[in-house]
């Protein structure tokens, strides 16, 4: 079994290795999107190639599976779902706060005790310290980066007797109903399938 998982990979940009071989790569789209066409004919583009579909709020995997968990999830309120960033980084809707609290809780159950989980956020239209009061775990420390410092790296450690918000509620594995949609999405229009 691998040790980590990265619940929300998108086009994997924060990885150096997009085939990282102790990682599963989760998203809950398969697709790939021309977004520019150059003079020359080449095209750049924005590729989503995931190891599983999956909605980060119903992680389907038991309970303190993994090592370490990377939760990077939308972090743009619905404005322009079909720009590049809203492609590449995904939207999120009014029911924002459901949804990575939902994600906080599953990212929190899937991890082993004394596991880690680094959270990426983006204060685009969210600030971070609403977001952190999604969670009743506590962050170790964390890290603000890029040229207005509103990309945020925060970093926690699971408690090694903790039991995550919904632990013991559920069953060990969760199965999302065939069907049944994700609670969020990453945009309306504009997809296409991978080639």
């Amino acid at each position: 079994m691998k040790k980590i998982i990265d619940v929300c990979c998108g086009p994997k940009g924060m990885w150096f290795d997009k085939n990282e071989s102790r990682t599963i790569f989760m998203d809950n789209r398969k697709e790939q999107h021309i977004v520019c066409v150059r003079k020359n004919g080449k095209s750049d583009t924005i590729t989503i190639t995931p190891d599983i579909i999956g909605d980060f709020t119903k992680i389907n995997f038991p309970d303190s599976t993994f090592c370490l968990v990377v939760f990077d999830p939308p972090h743009m309120k619905r404005k322009n779902p079909g720009s590049v960033l809203s492609l590449q980084y995904g939207v999120l809707y009014d029911n924002w706060k459901e949804i990575i609290s939902g994600g906080f809780s599953e990212c929190f159950r899937v991890l082993k005790p004394n596991g880690i989980l680094i959270f990426k956020w983006c204060e685009y239209s969210i600030k971070i310290s609403d977001v952190l009061k999604l969670t009743n775990q506590k962050p170790l420390f964390g890290h603000r980066v890029g040229k207005r410092l509103n990309t945020h790296w925060v970093c926690f450690m699971k408690d090694e007797d903790a039991r995550a918000e919904n632990q013991g509620s559920r069953p060990n594995f969760v199965q999302q109903p065939q069907g049944e949609k994700p609670k969020y999405t990453w945009h309306e229009s504009g997809s296409s399938p991978l080639l």
